[in-house]
Order: C-alpha cells, then structure tokens, then sequence
C-alpha cells in the first residue's frame, strides 16, 4: 500500500511539474528561513548559560533614585564583596571584577595586545572556565599571579604546556608569574577575555575602593543551594544605606542572574521592560509567518487544481476507498514534498550559513546532532501536516456520484477562503515592506543626527605606559599640534560614546537633598571643548590665560536648565564639597545613543586625570596624519602599539543591534514577498489555464487583449486592495510600538504606508499580468477545438 502511494505521489507531482516547483521552492526557502532563524535564536538563548551554576549565579545591580525616576546601574561600591561576604551567610563566594579592557603584556621582544581584567580570589571556582593548567582554588591567591588563556599562551609561548611559574610583563612596569592556563570562553559568553589578574593587585593605589560613595566595580554572587533569591534581595535592598549610617539613601541594591542580563537587560524606572529578547521574539515570530505564508501557497495550489483529481477520487471512492485512505494519500504527498523541500532548505542553509554568520556577527554552525536531527524531523512533520491537512481534508471529501456525472463545482466557501489566505499572506507581506522602510529611515536618522559635536575625523587613543605621565603627555600633544593634517588635539577621560563616570556630588543653591541625580563628568585638558566641536553657549572654555582653571566649572545646558539657574556665568557651585566658579555653558550634546534623553554634563579641567588623547583630523588628509601620530607615539612610548578608534565608528556601533535587525529585515522580507508571489503565480496560472475556452469566446465576441488582462488582474487586484486595508493599521502600530524605544525619532510619514501598499501592488500586478497577457494573446480558435 505504501508503495503504491508513493507511486501515485510521483505521478502527480510529474503530472503537475509547475505547482509541485513552485510548493518546492516556497516550502524549500520558507524552510530555510526557519532553519537559519532557529540557530540565531537559539544562539541567543544560550549566551552565557554554559556556567554550571547558572541558577545561583547573580550580578549585584543598583537602582538609583533621581529626579524624575529610577536608574539602574550594573555598577557597584568597592567594599561591597568584603561586606556581603562577612554578614550574608546566604553567600558561598563573592567576586568583584573590572570590565574587560586592552593591555600589554611582553616576553623579550615580543609585544601582544591582549584583553583582560582584574579578578576576586574565588573567580575560577564561581565561573565555570576549565583551567587546563592551575588549581581553580589557588591560581589567584597570589597577588602577583596572572592566568593566561589558551589562544594567549600560543601567542607569547608558542604552547600551553608548563608554562607555571613562567614570567610575564605587564605594560613594561610590573612582571607577573604565570600561574594557571584557561581554556578561551565559548563565542556564547558576554565577557570574552584573554587574562586575568588579582583584585589584590587592582586594589593597590586605588583609594576609592573604599569608599560605599565611589561605583565603577562588577560584583558576581554565588548562592549557596537552595537560597531564595527573592528573599535574600528583600534583606539586601537597603544595605548600602546601612552600610554608610543612612548617608546614601538613594540606592537598593539587589541580585540579578548573571545569564538573564543579556536578554533581559533593558530597564525603565527600576522594572525590567525588556532587552535583545525583544529581538528574539521578533523573529521568532517572523519564522513562523514566512512558513505560514509558504504552507499558504500550498493549500491554494491543491485546492485550486482539485478540478483536475476530482475524476480520481471518484474513481477510488467509487471502488471502495474510504475518506481515512484518501485524507493518509494526500498527508503522505504533503510530508512528502515537505521531506524534499527540507532537504533543499538544509542545503541552502549551507551554502548561506556563512554569510548569515557575518550579518548576525555570530558563528553558528549546522551540526547533524540528535537535537537537530529531532528538530529537522517535527519541522518537515509540522510543516506537512499544516500545508496538507486542508487540502486532504477537502479533496477527500467530495461526493463520488456528484464527480462522476460532471457536477462538481468549486463552492463560495472555498474561492473566499482560497482569497482569504492570499489576502493574509499579502498582509504579512506589506506589514514587512513598512517595517523595512521604517527600520532603515531610523538608522538613517541616528547615524546623520547632529550629536552637538563633529564625531567625524575624530579619533582617541589611550594614554598608557610612558604617556600616562602629565610631563609627557603635554609634549606629545605639542609636537601633534604640528603635525599635517591634525587641526586640533587634547586629553580628556571620556570616550564621547556612551556613560563613562558619573557623580552626584554638585550641589547648587537650593538643590533638593534628596535628590541624588547623577551629573556626567567629563575631565579634560586645555582645548578639549574646542577639539569636540561642542558650541558654547555663553561664557567661555577653559584657557590657560586665565590661569589654572581647577576651580572653574563648565555645565551643559541640560545641566543649568536642570538647577533652575539664571545668568549661570559667575555663580558657584559646589563639587564633591569643593566651591567651583561656573565659567562657560556649552549646547547640549549627545555622548548616549539616541535611545536616551540628553543628560545634565560637566567638564572639568585636571590634566592628571585623563588617560585618553583626543585629535581632530583634517578631511582626506587621515592617512598621512595617522602614520605621523604613530611615528611620535613609537618615539614617545616605545613597546607599545598605537591603537586608535574613530569616534564615528565607535557611535555606530551602539546600533549594532539596530543594523542587524534593519538588514536581516530586509532579507525576511524580501523571502515573504517572494514566496508570496510564487503562490499569487501559480494560482493566476491556474486561473488562466481554467477559463482558457471563457477567454477564446470573448475574444470571438469582439474583447480586446487589454480587457482580458484586466479581467484577469482585477479578482486579484481586489484582493491585494484588501490585503492593504488590513495591513497598514497594523504596520502603523507595530512600527510607533517599536520607535518607542528611541528617544529621537523619525516621524511616521503617510508615503511610508501608502509606498508599501503601491509597491505590493505593483509586485502583483507584475505577477498576475505575466500569465493574464499569456491568457489574453490565446488564439481562440485553437482552445476552443481543445474543448
């Protein structure tokens, strides 16, 4: 009985070559849309769940009271580890980290940038890292320990093999032994890294690690086993205040699971609302469309050449077929054309792979495991059963004598629900169109916007080694100052892109003390403000003609309009208790991305506390001058490579996230409208092909080729008219929902919607008006001797 199934189903698919290509490339390519979203998606869901504590592992956070809401910051005091290990027998082990950043570590004359960070003692047995030299309990015990990765002993050593006790240079100051070797994370951890250091070391010189006041550490929190982590945050909430006598008030502390921050990592007034699981969701759900709308295409198609099989399954119920036979005939066909066209859905996942790789950033990899192989088997069953289960259900049903007379005629019911799912794929369809076009007009928006200052040619470069000496420093930025194609230069301890420290220490005549909104604070040397590209305002920048400005102060507008104060120039404020002339006002300016509201600044002038040299290069003339600021970099601060970022660069990069989804968006789409067209394609063909003897007898009776195609073209105009009504109220809600999230936005224009539905239409006038012209060109003589 199988066989004699599966003879039938090549029999038809032989007999009906057009529709079974056409299914065979909708399925194939909706197919492998899925297949590629899955990976993304599942991908995404494992970022950072390799720690075999995942459940009791935690990130200490902070919300933040300020004017106006909450704040909350992944960033804690430096006491805090010590404290919470002393008083919260909850905890088995407390870690406080840096974040991630560039060095350099030397072996002779071998120089290597590597990334690393400072690390609490327990680091290895809280994290699951698999040392493949060292002992997880000791390798930092001692201060003057590193542990090195894999991939970096290969790089200073040429092995990983007893390599203990060896030593390494740590930016041509300080040696460190080797104590341990760590395999490299996996691509699926947030924190990549190459070394790490003691905390110990960190701690050294470094007096505001004493203080609850000062945040700029990561806290990692092990519970011990059975700790009810919502309990343990109510006992914690206020322990910052406790800890400090009730002098800071203004923040709760809590937990959060360290690998729940990467989806979930958005907040708004202290609540989660969000993070890249919006993205995840998004596309999950735009899988399942585009394999709707191909499942579409084939219950259309086998409903519409049912005219065609009507005598077959007549014939067979006539001989004693039973419904349950014919329904097990055409699921089987179904499955069928859904095993082939998985096959050529893998196969296109393959040869895309790769690039799909590029655009996500990612390294996903298809791997035939039993996962896979269990998902690649529901998908072609999911898919089968949902494109064949209409159509079984339907051609099974019709009435044996009614066929076999000749009196079979397709219901109202069935051509308005044949329509019906046209009308729903080309919904889909333009919902995507509008939100390509929006999505795009967006990150067009942010990445032209005037930020207030002229991120173009301008680069940064860190000051270390030699460099991080004042005396130093200010001869380098002299002898830049001469150099071709530099039309400016300074040093200043904020990159302009993103929050880098805050404080909320000013305090200004009648200032609410409990307010405790954090001012960002960005140190600078001479002719930074100038540098930037910020405008002033009112008042002045900061000029060694006047002295030594360290008691002078420059805010942002955002700052004054903030402090409600009038002719601001002259008047004193006080920072961290110090009195402070105000000196200048600046416009304001974007240093956040444009998700973020601009926020009150201020600079201040210390030449000892910038560790980042900023220069403003002249257009087309960036080669030339860079290859003469690493010459001077190389005479100033030898052994250390000259890594520069452009500012430009490192603003567009904010919206990683943004550009992916804008062109994964496109691609999506682009499939959804094609799969879409193959199925308007072949049910205009069939369509055609039906009212072949209709058409000769209107042309006999005087029709021109014109009023045939648009005869044919009008049905499926209507429905296309129809699919627009419903699409573009939906497109317009779903695109002001996903804006929301910016805080600078592009305005929804009306030729964004209507563009959507004229292009859709055009796209199926093209579509249908290929086979309606074929139709209308018919000779009339010739089809109706057919007949």
């Amino acid at each position: 009985m199988f066989k004699h199934n599966l003879l039938l189903i090549y029999r038809n698919f032989k007999r009906f070559k057009s529709t079974f290509f056409i299914n065979l490339i909708g399925l194939s390519t909706g197919l492998a849309c899925v297949l590629l979203i899955y990976l993304w998606v599942n991908d995404e869901l494992s970022v950072d769940k390799f720690n075999k504590n995942d459940s009791r592992l935690f990130r200490a956070m902070e919300h933040r009271v300020k004017s106006g809401g909450i704040w909350t910051s992944p960033t804690t005091p430096g006491p805090l580890a010590e404290a919470l290990v002393e008083d919260m027998p909850e905890i088995e082990y407390v870690v406080p980290t840096t974040q991630p950043q560039s060095y350099l570590l030397s072996l002779g004359d071998k120089n290597v940038s590597a990334v690393g960070r400072y690390v609490g003692n327990h680091f290895f047995k809280t994290f699951s890292y698999d040392l493949i030299e060292g002992d997880a309990g000791k390798v930092l015990s001692d201060k003057n320990s590193i542990v090195i990765s894999d991939v970096l002993a290969r790089k200073l050593f040429n092995t990983t093999d007893n390599l203990i006790g060896k030593t390494v240079e740590f930016q041509h100051e300080t040696s460190f032994q080797v104590s341990g070797v760590f395999k490299s994370m996996p691509s699926n951890a947030t924190d990549q890294f190459e070394f790490v250091l003691t905390f110990e070391k960190f701690r050294e010189y470094r007096d505001w690690l004493k203080s609850w006041g000062n945040t700029g550490l990561l806290t990692m929190v092990l519970l011990k086993p059975d700790v009810d982590v919502n309990a343990f945050n109510a006992k914690i909430a206020d322990y910052v205040k406790v800890k400090t006598e009730g002098q800071i008030t203004h923040r709760t502390l809590f937990l959060k699971n360290y690998s729940e921050n990467y989806l979930h990592g958005k907040y708004e007034n202290g609540v989660v609302v969000g993070g890249r699981i919006t993205y995840v969701k998004l596309f999950s759900l735009i899988a399942i469309f585009i394999l709707i709308i191909a499942c579409i295409n084939f219950m259309n198609l086998s409903t519409a050449k049912a005219s065609r099989r009507i005598k077959e399954v007549g014939i067979k119920k006539a001989i004693g077929a039973g419904r349950k036979a014919l329904i097990v005939q055409y699921l089987g066909e179904s499955i069928l054309m859904s095993f082939l066209s998985l096959l050529v859905a893998i196969l296109l996942v393959d040869i895309f792979l790769s690039q799909f790789n590029v655009i996500t950033g990612k390294q996903l990899s298809l791997q035939l495991d039993s996962t896979m192989i269990l998902l690649f088997t529901g998908a072609m069953l999911f898919t089968g059963l949902l494109a064949g289960s209409y159509p079984a259900l339907y051609l099974s049903g019709f009435n044996p004598a009614s066929v076999l007379k000749g009196k079979f005629s397709s219901s109202f019911g069935e051509a308005w629900a044949r329509k019906g799912l046209v009308v729903f794929q080309f919904t889909l369809s333009i919902i995507f169109i509008v939100s390509v076009l929006v999505v795009y007009k967006q990150i067009e928006f942010v990445q032209s916007a005037n930020l207030g200052y002229e991120k173009e040619d301008l680069i940064y470069f860190p000051l270390k080694g030699a460099l991080s000496e004042v005396k130093s420093q200010e001869s380098l930025i002299e002898e830049m100052k001469g150099v071709p194609g530099v039309s400016n230069v300074s040093s200043t301890s904020h990159t302009l892109t993103g929050h880098n420290s805050g404080t909320s220490g000013v305090v200004w005549e009648g200032k609410d003390t409990e307010d405790k909104t954090e001012f960002e604070n960005i140190t600078v040397n001479y002719d930074m403000i100038e540098t930037m590209g910020v405008e002033m305002k009112e008042g002045r920048t900061f000029s060694r003609q006047h002295g030594m400005d360290t008691s002078a102060i420059i805010f942002n507008q955002k700052a004054i309009d903030f402090m409600g104060l009038k002719d601001p120039i002259g008047k004193v404020v006080k920072l961290w208790g110090e009195d402070v002339q105000i000196i200048g006002v600046t416009n304001d300016f974007h240093f956040e991305s444009l998700h973020e509201d601009v926020k009150p600044v201020f600079f201040r002038l210390d030449t000892r506390d910038t560790y980042l040299l900023m220069a403003r290069l002249q257009a087309g003339k960036e080669s030339e001058a860079l290859g003469a600021i690493q010459t001077l970099c190389q005479k100033f601060n030898p052994g250390f490579p000259f890594e520069y970022k452009f500012v430009d660069e490192v603003y567009q990069s904010q919206y990683a996230s943004e550009q992916r989804v804008a062109t994964l968006s496109r691609y999506f789409a682009g499939l959804a409208i094609l799969i879409s067209c193959l199925g308007l394609f072949g049910l205009a063909s069939f369509t055609a092909e039906r009212r072949r003897k209709e058409m000769g007898i209107r042309k006999i009776l005087g029709s021109s080729e014109f009023n045939i195609v648009y005869l044919i073209s009008s049905d499926f105009t209507k429905i296309v008219f129809v699919s627009i009504i419903i699409a573009l109220p939906l497109s317009f809600i779903a695109m002001r929902y996903w804006l929301e999230d910016f805080v600078y936005k592009i305005e929804l224009q009306w030729w964004f919607f209507i563009g959507a539905g004229a292009l859709a239409l055009v796209i199926s006038w093209m579509t249908v008006g290929m086979q309606a012209v074929k139709a209308a060109r018919v000779n009339p003589t010739k089809c109706l001797k057919e007949e």
